[in-house]
């Protein structure tokens, strides 16, 4: 079934499942379709953690803008497979730190930014926008990006669980290389990444189940710490390192889960 998006965006298919909408039905939200739907629940029935594990990644990235606004003082960020709406989207809690604050979004499903536009709204000292682009598209990105944000100036590039979805076949590493190369000395990469070395099992027959339903899109591919490391190369990785979610700088009232959760995160500061 092909449906027409808000706002005059073009067609877009919703009878295969999409990484943006799979993940919003694992947050419990209700911007998703029924294969959106059968792909999360056959990955979390293969895989109970992740359900716990991306609200740990939605937690993650509000801790990760959070001390980069107040501690590293970054005033702008360039968030990469925003995905729908949620709570304390990376503009909310910047903004809450520096009402001044820039944020550009970019994601590739045609549903997540008519969300954005909608949702998405700046507080009036600070400015948002909204990019449809796929990570790949690095040279329109860094381009549009540049309406908004100044790239002579400290930037959080936020990669928060995107770049699964780039087979090793396409070098993820060198996409990653290549927005870092272009943002100014100070800035910082904010990333998690699902894991292959954490409840391996359960983790690839997950990932199975759900490439076969949103392979048309993008398959997603685990990778272990020491490939999750590599993104960070020529940063200088902050306190305590490549971790599992809950394990990167938590409030003194955070609770960890009884289980390991199957992602790695990390931020890195270009020196």
């Amino acid at each position: 079934m092909n449906d027409r998006a808000p706002d005059g965006f073009v067609p877009i298919n919703t009878s295969a499942a999409h990484p943006a909408r799979v993940y919003n039905a694992w947050l419990g939200g209700k911007d998703n379709y029924p294969a959106d739907q059968e792909a999360a629940e056959l990955a979390a029935a293969a895989n109970p953690e992740i359900i716990p594990a991306v609200r740990a990644n939605r937690a993650f990235l509000g801790r990760a803008v959070r001390e980069l606004a107040g501690t590293a003082g970054v005033r702008q960020f360039l968030d990469i497979g925003t995905g729908i709406p949620a709570a304390d989207n990376t503009h909310e809690v910047a903004q809450r730190v520096d009402p001044g604050a820039r944020v550009v979004y970019v994601d590739n499903d045609p549903i997540v930014l008519a969300h954005a536009r909608a949702l998405l709204v700046s507080a009036p000292d600070g400015a948002t926008d909204y990019l449809e682009a796929d990570l790949r598209d690095v040279d329109q990105i860094l381009t549009a990006a540049q309406d908004t944000l100044d790239l002579s100036q400290p930037v959080g590039l936020m990669l928060v669980a995107i770049l699964q979805y780039v087979p090793n076949a396409e070098d993820p590493y060198a996409l990653t290389r290549r927005l870092l190369d272009a943002l100014a000395p100070g800035s910082f990469l904010v990333l998690s990444h699902p894991a292959s070395d954490i409840g391996a099992d359960e983790v690839a027959e997950s990932m199975r189940v759900y490439n076969e339903r949103a392979a048309e899109h993008a398959a997603a591919t685990p990778r272990s710490h020491s490939d999750v490391e590599r993104f960070f190369a020529g940063t200088e990785l902050l306190d305590p390192g490549v971790v599992q979610l809950p394990d990167w700088r938590p409030a003194p009232d955070d609770v960890r889960p009884a289980q390991a959760l199957p992602m790695w995160c990390g931020v890195g500061r270009k020196p």
